[in-house]
């Protein structure tokens, strides 16, 4: 006989919203297809980010610059920017002063079409990524693209993306975050990395979301 749902767990379901970096799955294929959260579109004029103990879409701070983000920009559930991370980054970099930004990770989706706002999950491929360092904190920004995206869906690596795609991505990244008349100088990307990287920085997000959640749980 097929198990049906639990009838108490549908009802929570039904009356209450998900948290979006707790309550939702990566995804069965992951990493090679994850489920994404979506906080901002390019044509948000302020910054949206997800208020990690409610779980809803609030304003961090108005741009101060025209700064336009050239992507969809989110972040992957069930993820998070500890020391396995962080690992990644000291041994490639030889820097033993990097840890983790304690965050989920960080990602930015491709596609052709218009998406008019955030607050929504969708399916994407990811192709590579940037390596990103915040003063001594990783803060890997994962690219990918929208799963069967008239455009972008053929794209399998990063050589793939348009060299001034890349370097719209690499400026907003590198400059969202200035203020005017103070450059903060703090941010650098080391290296642009391809598919096999970007799967094994998710699944290092992953171990790391999973030790996070043990430490809470058990502390």
């Amino acid at each position: 006989m097929k198990k049906t749902q639990d009838p108490i767990g549908k009802l929570l379901g039904l009356r209450y919203k998900s948290h979006p970096w707790h309550g939702v799955e990566i995804g069965k294929n992951s990493p090679e297809i994850i489920t994404v959260f979506i906080e901002m579109v390019p044509t948000d004029t302020v910054k949206y980010e997800v208020d990690k103990e409610t779980g809803y879409l609030t304003i961090d701070r108005p741009q101060k610059f025209s700064s336009i983000l050239p992507a969809l920009y989110g972040f992957i559930p069930k993820t998070y920017c500890g020391d396995s991370l962080a690992q990644i980054s000291r041994n490639l970099l030889k820097r033993e002063d990097i840890i983790g930004d304690g965050d989920p990770l960080d990602i930015c989706i491709l596609t052709e079409k218009e998406i008019t706002h955030g607050d929504i999950l969708l399916q994407a491929r990811p192709i590579g990524g940037f390596r990103m360092i915040d003063g001594n904190e990783a803060d890997d920004k994962i690219i990918a693209v929208l799963k069967d995206d008239a455009v972008y869906g053929d794209y399998q690596d990063i050589d793939d993306v348009p060299h001034a795609v890349i370097e719209r991505l690499r400026h907003y990244f590198l400059t969202y975050k200035d203020m005017p008349g103070h450059v903060e100088g703090n941010c650098e990307i080391t290296d642009i990395y391809d598919k096999k990287m970007a799967f094994k920085v998710i699944k290092s997000a992953a171990a790391d979301y999973k030790d996070f959640i043990n430490e809470l749980i058990f502390s």
